[in-house]
This record gives structure tokens, sequence and C-alpha cells, in this order.
């Protein structure tokens, strides 16, 4: 209700701005627990996840409010994408709210205050309890991508429950040539190089403009690097129709538009893997159904950001207690057992 009556208010803003407001109001709030573990609390990678909603990486890019998005009852947070160095990013306006679509477009260019700032930030919440991922990425005017991923790696490895290698913006040019199959698995062999002989699984995120011959040569270096999860899949250039005034803005489209392309994306991934590893469902989710659905297609965990952008800081406790209402309904006991079970 306080959402519904703020809602108007926040998007009498621009989109950049009425984010770093909700940024801020989270700063400020009281702090709650991290959710416990419940019905659909389940093993991941060797970590135990509460349940099986996140918050994606682009909400909270410089690890500011981790536990506070914890306690609005998501079962773990990404934060990120960081890169070694401060980076401004594209030039405003960069952010685009399509709300007749429920979708944004976002050219953001991996802007964050730099490895220095978020290593602080970590450290100060290193005692916390929670599951908190490291989003790493490449500046933009980096001389060796590579080596960047392998610098954040050493960094992040001892404060991170889990890294992830972003490859797949849009908004960096050059970037998703890394999924191309010789250059990934020279970044992958640097990133587990790096990374200490204990320490936290690595994910790879995946964008969903893919080729079939893309996905097999990325699901076959995954399982052969032992990696601990794909997340399947980052915002498309693709263009389904849409309403919106500023759906012609060039960048990353996420939201509503998203989730068919997204949820073949995950059925493409699940059948190039065998199952083999698992995958986080990322892209359109809005609803228990919407999270429920892609858990059937084989997500072991699922993701989402822009529906909050509509739907407001109650999103994540309703759809966890409606999937739980979910899995009663189909008659299974443990979210495990209902992973790929379409």
């Amino acid at each position: 209700m306080l959402f519904r009556l703020a809602r108007p208010a926040l998007f009498a803003f621009d989109p950049e701005t009425a984010h770093r407001t909700t940024i801020a109001a989270l700063g400020f709030a009281p702090r709650k627990a991290p959710p416990a573990p419940g019905p659909l609390a389940s093993e991941v990678a060797g970590l135990r996840f509460p349940n099986p909603l996140g918050m994606a990486a682009g909400f909270d890019k410089d690890g500011e409010v981790p536990d506070a998005v914890l306690g609005l009852g998501f079962g773990f947070v990404e934060i990120g994408s960081i890169t070694p160095l401060p980076q401004a990013g594209n030039p405003r306006p960069r952010l685009f709210r399509l709300a007749q679509d429920r979708a944004v477009i976002n050219r953001m260019g991996f802007n964050n205050g730099g490895g220095d700032a978020a290593e602080a930030r970590l450290r100060k919440r290193a005692s916390r309890p929670g599951i908190v991922g490291v989003n790493i990425g490449a500046n933009k005017d980096s001389a060796d991508r590579v080596a960047d991923y392998a610098l954040l790696t050493r960094r992040f490895a001892p404060l991170a429950s889990y890294l992830t290698v972003n490859i797949s913006s849009p908004n960096t040019p050059g970037l998703r040539a890394l999924q191309d199959e010789a250059a990934l698995v020279a970044l992958l062999d640097a990133v587990l190089d790096a990374r200490p002989a204990v320490g936290p699984p690595v994910f790879l995120k995946v964008a969903p403009d893919l080729e079939s011959a893309d996905i097999d040569a990325i699901a076959r270096i995954a399982l052969n690097r032992g990696l601990g999860a794909l997340i399947v899949s980052n915002t498309t250039i693709s263009r389904p129709p849409l309403a919106s005034r500023d759906a012609g803005e060039t960048g990353g489209l996420s939201g509503a538009p998203l989730r068919d392309l997204a949820q073949r994306r995950l059925r493409d991934f699940r059948k190039a893997t065998g199952g083999g590893i698992p995958l986080i469902g990322v892209g359109g989710i809005g609803s228990a159904e919407d999270a429920w659905a892609r858990i059937r297609a084989g997500a072991s965990l699922v993701q989402l950001y822009s529906a909050m952008v509509y739907d407001g800081p109650g999103l994540a406790r309703r759809i966890v207690r409606d999937l739980e209402k979910l899995m009663r309904r189909d008659g299974f006991t443990t979210l495990a057992e209902a992973v790929g079970s379409e």
C-alpha cells in the first residue's frame, strides 16, 4: 500500500534519480534479518539458499545495501557489476522506464565506484549472515580485460558468497565477444587460476541473444571447467513489439517482454548441459507463476530486478509465499524435485 501511494512520486523522477532515491531510502531503513530457510530452501553450488529468489545484479551496483535487500525477503542478492577502476558509464539519459510494457531499457555502461569502494563495504559486512554474490566486469578502456576479471577474482573471493563473471552486458563495446569459445576458455582459466584453492563458486552470466552453436560451446566449457552455475540470461538487444514511447532507445531490454525469450534460452541451456550444471533463471520474472515456470524448465534459482520497479519492495515476500503454494499444489515436497520437471 505504501509503495502504491509513493509510486506516482517516484515515477515523476527520471528513472535513474528514482533508483538512487530508492537505494538511499534502503540505506536508512531499519535493518531486518535475511529470510530463514523455509520449505523452498535448497543447495546450489555448495551454498544453502533459504529460498530461490534473488535480486539480480544492477540494482545494488556498488554493494551499498545488500543487507537491506536481503531484509526484503530475497534469498540472495548479487551486487555489481564491479570494475577494477571507478567508471562513470555512458552519458545520461541511459535508463528508460517503459511503463506500458512493464519493461526497462538501459545503456548504463558498468557505472560504478570501482573495486576499492565495493571491497571496503563488503569487508564491513563480512560477519553478517546472508548470501551476497559479486558480479565482476572489465573497465571499458582496459588494455587487458581478462586481467581485470582475474584481479577482481583475487580481491573479492574472500568476501563473496559466489562470483559472477559477467560477459553478457550489451553496453560495453566488445564485451560479448568474450562469449566466443576461445576467448571464453582463456577468460575462465584466468579467473579459476586467480581464485584461491578454497574459494567461492564461479558463475557465468550469458546473453539471451545466442545462436545454437554458441549455447553448445558455452555449455561444454562450463561443464569442463566445473563452474558453479550459469545465469541465463542478461538483457536483450532484440526488440519484440513494444508500446511505450521510449521503445526505440538503444541498450539492453529487460522486464516482461524478455520473459519468453529468457524462458526459451533457459530450456536451451538445460538441454545443452543435460542438467549437469545448475541454472539460474532471470529475465522477465514478475510473479510466482513466472518463477515457477522457470524452475519447472530447469532453473535451480531465479532472479529479478525490473519487476520491482513496478511492483515495489513487497514483491519478494509475495513471490516466495506464492511459490510455496505452487510447490504444494503440484505435489512436490522440495524445490529440488521440481527443477526441470516440466
